[in-house]
């Protein structure tokens, strides 16, 4: 446990990587609902976010901002970047743990 626990660092920036994201998102969605023609964050750019470790504040941004809950891509690829960050999170925590 000791050594999950050393990881501090790897947490803490995915930590921070989630909390820009979902800002990130937040503030797209402010700007969409003014329409005064300032620019939009890219959707790549939404995407590449969540990939990058922020998923998770991804995710939250869309259920809470309701902020591309209508966009195909993002219900599909969203997602399956969570998938992607636990799942190596998962294989990274039991290797350390000694399961494998």
């Amino acid at each position: 446990m000791e050594t999950i626990v050393k990881l501090w660092p790897l947490w803490a920036a995915l930590g921070l990587m989630n909390l820009i994201t979902f800002f990130v998102y937040a503030y797209d969605k402010h700007i969409a609902r003014q329409n005064r023609g300032k620019r939009r964050v890219p959707e790549r750019t939404l995407l590449l976010l969540a990939f990058l470790g922020g998923c998770y504040g991804a995710a939250l941004g869309m259920a809470l901002c309701r902020h591309k809950t209508k966009h195909t891509r993002f219900l599909l690829l969203v997602p399956l970047a969570a998938i992607l960050w636990t799942a190596a999170l998962g294989a990274l925590i039991a290797h350390l743990l000694g399961a494998f």
